[in-house]
């Protein structure tokens, strides 16, 4: 069993990650690095593969090295904006039941996308925004540093030990694991390293979260290593 920070007994507080957590965006990024690699004449295959596991300007530095790096950003930025406004997206089951659930002030999304992005896309699946979102041009370091998990704690004016995660990405998992905050992986088949609980879907957690975010979930599950 993993040890996980053990709340105050004060208020509780739930930090989203978005893509592949809340939004079923996948087949979007597959498509946009695609586009992307097609136009720099590149294997789309292979920049797909490098892009899952880096940060855009380390991809491009690993697969283009002889382009500009900052065109390869403008077009990167260009394609996903038009895929926010053209692309089709799909809320994960669960996401807008537990979001309307949850108390103002009381979650946050942290996520390595830009807001404007965020807010598109959760306007076209009915999603609340709240009062709270961490994106890349807040913080000067990405996950797997916990800086903006421990950003999004504090504009909520948070402990990191009353900070519920719910990520389904390893760098996520890592950047909460961090900050000092309870960690719970959903929509993986199987458990990403290090987190405190596993949910095969976000359908399956959103009970527990809710319990979690009103005090009421017993301390022996918060952290527990099971698999749900």
């Amino acid at each position: 069993m993993i040890s996980e920070p053990r709340p105050s007994g004060a208020m509780r507080y739930v930090l989203f990650d978005v893509d592949g957590t809340l939004i079923d965006a996948l087949d979007n990024q597959r498509l946009v690095w695609r586009t992307w690699a097609e136009r720099y004449g590149l294997d789309p295959d292979e920049v797909y593969r490098v892009a899952l596991r880096t940060r855009p300007m380390e991809t491009f530095a690993q697969i283009a090295p002889d382009q500009d790096p900052q065109k390869c950003l403008a077009t990167l930025h260009d394609l996903e904006d038009e895929d926010v406004r053209t692309g089709v997206y799909a809320a994960f089951e669960g996401a807008s039941e537990l979001l309307d659930a949850l108390q103002p002030g009381t979650w946050a999304l942290v996520t390595s996308n830009y807001e404007h992005r965020v807010r598109g896309r959760f306007a076209r699946t009915d999603l609340p925004v709240p009062e709270v979102v961490v994106d890349a041009a807040a913080v000067e370091e990405g996950k797997p540093s916990p800086v903006p998990y421990l950003q999004a704690a504090a504009r909520l004016g948070a402990q990191p030990k009353d900070c519920l995660v719910i990520e389904d990405a390893p760098s996520g998992v890592q950047a909460g694991l961090r900050a000092g905050m309870t960690v719970w992986g959903v929509n993986t088949s199987a458990p990403v390293d290090g987190v405190h609980r596993h949910f095969g879907t976000l359908r399956e957690a959103v009970g527990d979260i809710l319990a979690f975010a009103s005090g009421s979930l017993p301390h022996r599950l918060e952290g527990a290593a099971t698999v749900e």
